[in-house]
C-alpha cells in the first residue's frame, strides 16, 4: 500500500477502503474458500488491480467488462475502476452468448475480463475488444501479497471522483433489449450510507454473501457498504443451501442477503431445524414479493427478516425494512431509506393520501444517473430527479409502505428479472402460432415462473379444446418451448403452454394481461398442453 499516492477521502471508492487499511491494517476484508484477505493485503491488491488496468490502456470513461462467478476478482475490479475513472460492467453469467454480445456491442467495453471457467463462452461471444481470462484464486494457504505491494507502489494517479461513473449494470428491458443503468461513484457511497442504517452495520460485522455480485443486490445491499464500512465479507461462489449452512456454522457471519427463493430452499434444508444460526443479527430479502410463509420458519426460530425494497436503477436500497421492525409490520417493505425520498403518485398525478394507491417515485443522490445511450428510456424514467419505478404500492397512516402491485409486466422468478418482451420477441418469429403473450404464474420454488399463452397458427395444431388432438397439441408446445434454447437464459424460458381461441386486448390492439392471467387462474378459456 502506497504510502505517498495522493489520496482525498472518499475521492474514489477504493480510497475509502485504502482509509481502513491504514486505520485497521491486520482486519479481515474478503474471505473465499479458504483464504482470507486482511484490508492490507486487499487495498494492496486493488491497487495492483488499478495498475494492469491502466498498463492495459484503461482510462477516464473506459467500460472494463467482467464474466464470472462471485470471486474477490470482482470486488477487485469494481474498485480499480473506481480508482481510474473507468466504469465497471458486470455481466450476467447466467446469459447465453447472444445476450452477451447484444449488451457488449451496447456498452462497447475496452476490456472484456473472464473467469477461466467462462473462456470458452467468451470466445463464443465474438466480443470486439481485448479479452483477458483471469487467474483462479489461491484456494488454500495465505496469498503472497509482496506482488501487490510493488504494484501499489507504484499505483497510477487517482481519478475517479465522487461525480465519475462507476457502475453499467444492465437489467431486462420491457421492449426486448436490456438497459443499462449508469449508477456514479457518489450514488454508491450514497447507498452505503442507506445500508450501515438498514442493518446498524459496524466495522465488527461478518457479512456471508450468496446473491450474484453482477446484480446490484448480491453487490450493494451488504457486500460493498460492508468494505467501505471496515467488515468482513465472505463470497459464497453460488448459492447452495447445504453449503449455506455450513458456512454460516463455520465463519458466524451476522448478516447475509437471501431472496425468497434462497428463504425457502434454506428453510427447506433437512439440517435447517438444527443448524447453528445464532451468530446471525438478522436476514435481509427483497427483488420480489416476499410471502409471510416464507419467512415465518425464520421467525419461529427466533431469526428475524428484514426487507429491501429497490431496483438496479436506486442501486438498490431506496425502501427498508430493519429487522429490529420486521415483527411488527408484516407485510410491509419499510420506510424510506435514509438517503431517498419516495412519493406514491396517483393517476392523477398527486400524492395519495394514506391508504391510497399509486406509482412509487424515487429521489435521492443513490438513483441512476441515466440509462447508457439511451435518451428516451432516461427521460421516461426520470420526472425532474424522482425515478419512477413501475411498481404500485400505497402507505399507511404511520408512514409504513406496502408494494402491491407491479405496473410493468415483469416477472421476477428466483430473484432474476424477466420481461416477457424478450420471450415475446422470439415467439413473434414462430409460424407454430398466430398470436401469444408470455404471463408469470404464482410458484411455489420460484415465487413466479414464465409461461406462454398462445392462439395456434390454422394448420398447427387441433383447436384448443377439450376435442384437440393431444400428441399434435403436446408436439407443438415442446416445439415452441424449444424455440428458447441458445437465444435466452435458461431461467427466462417458458416453463409451459397454454392455448386458447383468442387472447383479450383493448381497443388498441394491446393484449390485457391482467385478463390473461384471470383465465389461467380461473381455468377459463384456456387448456395446458400436456
Amino acid at each position: 500500500m502506497s504510502d505517498t499516492a495522493p489520496l482525498s477521502v472518499g475521492a474514489d471508492l477504493a480510497a475509502r477502503v485504502e482509509r481502513w487499511a491504514q486505520h485497521r491494517p491486520d482486519a479481515p476484508a474478503v474471505a473465499f474458500e479458504g483464504v482470507e484477505h486482511t484490508y492490507r493485503e486487499f487495498a494492496d491488491q486493488i491497487a495492483e488491480t488499478a495498475a494492469w488496468l491502466a498498463a492495459s490502456g484503461i482510462g477516464d470513461g473506459d467500460r472494463v467488462a467482467w464474466l464470472g462467478p462471485n470471486r474477490p476478482a470482482a470486488l477487485r475490479l469494481m474498485l480499480g475502476c473506481s480508482w481510474l475513472g473507468a466504469v465497471y460492467l458486470p455481466l450476467n453469467s447466467r446469459l447465453v452468448p447472444p445476450e452477451h454480445q447484444w449488451i457488449l456491442d451496447h456498452a462497447e467495453p475496452r476490456l472484456l475480463t473472464v473467469d477461466s471457467a467462462f473462456a470458452d463462452h467468451a470466445a463464443r461471444i465474438g466480443a470486439r475488444c481485448d479479452v483477458h481470462v483471469m487467474a483462479d484464486e489461491p484456494r488454500v494457504g495465505k496469498p503472497d501479497s509482496s506482488a501487490g505491494q510493488a504494484a501499489a507502489a507504484g499505483a497510477p494517479p487517482r481519478v475517479g471522483t465522487p461525480e465519475h461513473p462507476v457502475l453499467l449494470a444492465y437489467t431486462s428491458g420491457t421492449t426486448g433489449h436490456p438497459k443499462g443503468a449508469v449508477l456514479d461513484q457518489a450514488a454508491m457511497a450514497a447507498n452505503a450510507v442507506n445500508a450501515t442504517h438498514a442493518h446498524d452495520l459496524t466495522s465488527t460485522d461478518r457479512v456471508l454473501t450468496t446473491i450474484p455480485l453482477f446484480h446490484v443486490g448480491g453487490l450493494n445491499i451488504q457486500s460493498l457498504p460492508a468494505l467501505l464500512g471496515g467488515a468482513a465479507v465472505r463470497l459464497q461462489r453460488a448459492f447452495d443451501a447445504g453449503q449455506f449452512l455450513d458456512d454460516v456454522e463455520e465463519w458466524q457471519p451476522t448478516w447475509t442477503v437471501l431472496v425468497p427463493a434462497a428463504l425457502a430452499a434454506v428453510s427447506a434444508h433437512p439440517r435447517f431445524s438444527e443448524a447453528d444460526l445464532s451468530s446471525l443479527r438478522g436476514i435481509m430479502t427483497g427483488s420480489s414479493p416476499v410471502p409471510a410463509a416464507v419467512t415465518r420458519p425464520y421467525f419461529d426460530r427466533g431469526l428475524p427478516v428484514g426487507q429491501i425494497y429497490g431496483s438496479t436503477e436506486t442501486a438498490p436500497i431506496a425502501v427498508h425494512l430493519r429487522c429490529d421492525e420486521a415483527a411488527g409490520h408484516p407485510g410491509s417493505c419499510g420506510k424510506p431509506s435514509t438517503m431517498c425520498e419516495v412519493r406514491i403518485v396517483t393517476d392523477a398525478g398527486t400524492d395519495a393520501e394514506p391508504g391510497e394507491h399509486g406509482e412509487l417515485w424515487v429521489r435521492g443522490p443513490s438513483v441512476l444517473r441515466e440509462y447508457w445511450r439511451d435518451a428516451e428510456a432516461t427521460a421516461e424514467a426520470l420526472r425532474d430527479g424522482w425515478f419512477r419505478t413501475g411498481d404500485v404500492g400505497h402507505a399507511d397512516g404511520d408512514g409504513w409502505i406496502f408494494i402491491d402491485d407491479r405496473r410493468t409486466d415483469m416477472i421476477i422468478s428466483g430473484g432474476e428479472n424477466i420481461y416477457p418482451a424478450e420471450l415475446e420477441e422470439v415467439l413473434a418469429r414462430s409460424d407454430l402460432v398466430a398470436e401469444a403473450t408470455v404471463v408469470g404464474l404464482p410458484d411455489q420454488r420460484w415465487g413466479e415462473v414464465p409461461v406462454i399463452v398462445a392462439v395456434p397458427a390454422s394448420g398447427a395444431v387441433g383447436a384448443p379444446d377439450a376435442d384437440a388432438d393431444a400428441d399434435a397439441d403436446s408436439d407443438t408446445a415442446a416445439q415452441l418451448l424449444r424455440l428458447f434454447d441458445g437465444r435466452l437464459a435458461r431461467f427466462k424460458h417458458p416453463k409451459a403452454v397454454f392455448w386458447a381461441d383468442q387472447l383479450p386486448r383493448t381497443a388498441l390492439g394491446k393484449v390485457r394481461k391482467h385478463e390473461v392471467r384471470a383465465m389461467l387462474t380461473e381455468n377459463n378459456g384456456v387448456h395446458r398442453a400436456q
